[in-house]
């Protein structure tokens, strides 16, 4: 099966189950398959009862239970991957952006980060995203070990960290405390994602959506960009 054709069948598929799951579909999911990873792009998707509690300010309440359906999902949402781009995945990154009722998941092989697609791993203004994400680690939590990053497509970058958690976290993630660090740490680093404009300068581009997530037992993390280039506009 060609990659579009894959990436047409996850959509549907996806839609699908997340219909089922949530009651209600999103107006689209766009996917990008680029071994050793597959990212969905989730537009206009709130559930009745989440918009109700985001109408109440209960944000962080929506997130938190997204955080376990997401759990209850990734099985099924593995081997609908593996079954239609034969890609193993053993790891998923997701996350949310309710503001603009969106989200991001990606699965990742597990080559990552040791191994990525070589020409993705090549665009222009690398070495300057690569630095500025250092510098809001830095502020954050802690200057990565290792940082990497892909640009899965004209829409999509991710940027892969890998050693970042700091002892006080991973004392608190020891007792059991890890989704809601996962929430705060969320809140924290994606406003400052969100608000440095150093990232569309190098780019070349419009920032319509940054997603984090960190995988703790791996000590690892995605950043994923949404990109407009400014040439398309």
């Amino acid at each position: 099966m060609e990659v579009k054709a894959q990436q047409k069948k996850l959509a549907n598929n996806f839609g699908k189950l997340l219909r089922d799951k949530f009651g209600k579909g999103p107006e689209a999911i766009h996917v990008t398959v680029s071994s050793p990873f597959v990212l969905f792009y989730i537009c206009g998707f709130v559930s009745q009862m989440e918009q109700v509690l985001l109408e109440q300010g209960q944000d962080i309440t929506v997130k938190t239970t997204r955080e376990y359906l997401m759990k209850a999902l990734t099985p099924e949402l593995c081997g609908q991957i593996e079954a239609i781009t034969d890609m193993d995945i053993q790891h998923f990154f997701y996350d949310w952006n309710l503001a603009n009722q969106s989200g991001i998941i990606v699965g990742a092989s597990p080559a990552i980060p040791d191994r990525g697609p070589e020409k993705s791993s090549a665009y222009e203004g690398k070495s300057e995203v690569h630095k500025e994400i250092i510098h809001i680690s830095e502020q954050t939590e802690k200057v990565p070990d290792r940082i990497e990053s892909y640009m899965l497509s004209s829409r999509a970058l991710i940027v892969i960290r890998e050693g970042i958690i700091v002892p006080i976290e991973k004392q608190l993630i020891a007792l059991g405390f890890d989704e809601k660090l996962r929430v705060a740490k969320r809140q924290l680093e994606g406003e400052m994602l969100s608000k440095s404009t150093h990232f569309s300068s190098v780019l070349d581009a419009e920032i319509q959506d940054v997603f984090v997530d960190w995988d703790f037992e791996l000590d690892k993390s995605i950043i994923t960009f949404i990109i407009k280039p400014k040439h398309n506009m």
